[in-house]
């Protein structure tokens, strides 16, 4: 049974309901305790439990995360932050839900409600369709599928088709103007933020994400110093966080794209944004933290690690978030077009060249790289992104030239000139 190897979290419950002879080795020999050929129906009781533990479990995590971010906010602003409800405000998220849910949700007049009730249910289904291929522990993961990179990459760009949709389904011109925004944007920052992987995918030879990790004899974040940052800087703007959230700036186009929605389709939208935080954390920490694994892993267990890492980038995302203000959004597609496209070119070709020079041919792997060539890659790689990264910042300028104004007297036109004669 090839779906039982590897997956721990899966086989133990499979083997509790259909164990026979036919998967023994899998399951130690032990019977099930449904009948013979009933394997189907154990696969489907597992395959939703899992599902459902998973997402049940996800949803406390990001509603935590919530409460974390506020408080934090407030230590950084000087404020105070949730403190009322439940112990310290740890019922905050809680009261929120129910407020949510109990809200009027109004629909606008000459909306097409097809195209505006669909966008809340995309952007969270696009969350917990990540967590499929996420490998969160060692040997406990949904899928292992063998081109994992490339469907989280098809799966996140689904966010584009949403924002479009729910701004122009609205038929409000702030709204409008927030999808337009969107689209370009999130096309624009897709683009650097794949090719940063490439790195990745060079020094592994696979597209699996449990592959990438126990390929990890270094962690990523040395080798591919340079490819860590352009993912971290796209990751941001594609999940619309600040700097980078023109699509929701309040100062310009009041609240973007869900500027008509309320109650639970905008609680919808609310949940996603904070929950692509965490799935976000829980992808970078497997492309470039090495993912569960960690020091001391025998006595602290690798799911433990996996957390740490997730919630310490989800820390630096709220750091970013009440450090830096907003920029501009011609500055922003600058910043994607004339910096970090050309960086991620550069990394590619350095970790070719590098893969090249130190790889040593072996049977069925390609060209690997031993230890000390991989720290060699390391003490290059980080010249080069400090290199880089100063000489492009020197060299790229994200102003723009103000248009000429002309200061005079303004004159009346003719026919005012006629109406008052």
């Amino acid at each position: 049974m090839a779906f039982l190897e590897g997956n721990a979290l899966f086989r133990n419950l499979y083997c509790l309901l259909a164990g026979n002879p036919g998967n023994a080795a899998s399951c130690s020999g032990r019977d099930g305790l449904l009948p013979f050929d009933w394997e189907w129906l154990a696969f489907a009781i597992v395959a939703g439990l899992i599902a459902l533990a998973l997402i049940n479990l996800f949803l406390l995590f990001a509603m935590f995360y919530t409460y974390m971010e506020r408080r934090l906010l407030g230590r950084f602003q000087g404020r105070i932050g949730p403190n009322r409800t439940g112990p310290v405000g740890l019922l905050q998220p809680v009261a929120d839900a129910i407020k949510l849910l109990t809200k009027e949700s109004i629909i606008p007049n000459g909306v097409d409600k097809l195209l505006y009730n669909v966008p809340p249910v995309i952007m969270i289904a696009v969350v917990f369709l990540t967590l499929a291929v996420l490998p969160f522990g060692r040997n406990t993961f949904i899928a292992n599928v063998n081109v994992g990179v490339l469907y989280i990459i098809a799966i996140t760009s689904v966010n584009v088709l949403a924002v479009f949709m729910a701004g122009m389904a609205s038929g409000n011109r702030y709204a409008t103007i927030s999808a337009i925004r969107g689209v370009a944007q999130l096309i624009s920052y897709e683009v650097p933020m794949v090719l940063s992987i490439v790195g990745v995918l060079i020094l592994v030879g696979s597209l699996s994400l449990v592959d990438i990790v126990e390929g990890q004899r270094i962690p990523f974040i040395l080798l591919q110093p340079l490819g860590f940052f352009i993912f971290v800087v796209g990751a941001s703007a594609e999940m619309n966080r600040p700097p980078f959230d023109q699509l929701e700036a309040e100062s310009e186009i009041v609240s973007g794209y869900h500027t008509e929605y309320g109650g639970m389709k905008f609680a919808f939208f609310y949940l996603a944004e904070y929950s692509a935080v965490l799935t976000t954390s829980g992808v970078i920490a497997t492309l470039f933290l090495g993912g569960w694994k960690g020091p001391l892993e025998p006595w602290i267990p690798s799911h433990l690690w996996f957390l740490v890492k997730v919630f310490a980038l989800a820390f630096v995302f709220i750091w970013v978030r009440a450090t830096l203000p907003r920029v501009r959004i011609d500055q922003t597609m600058a910043f994607a077009w004339k910096f970090l496209l050309p960086l991620s070119l550069i990394n590619i070709f350095v970790t070719a060249a590098e893969v090249l020079l130190l790889g040593q041919a072996t049977e069925g792997q390609g060209l690997v790289v031993s230890t000390g060539g991989l720290w060699l890659m390391v003490a290059i790689n980080i010249v080069v992104a400090f290199g880089g990264v100063l000489a492009f910042s020197r060299m790229v300028s994200l102003r723009t030239t103000a248009l000429p104004v002309r200061a005079g007297v303004p004159q009346a036109s003719p026919q005012v000139s006629e109406v008052a004669s």
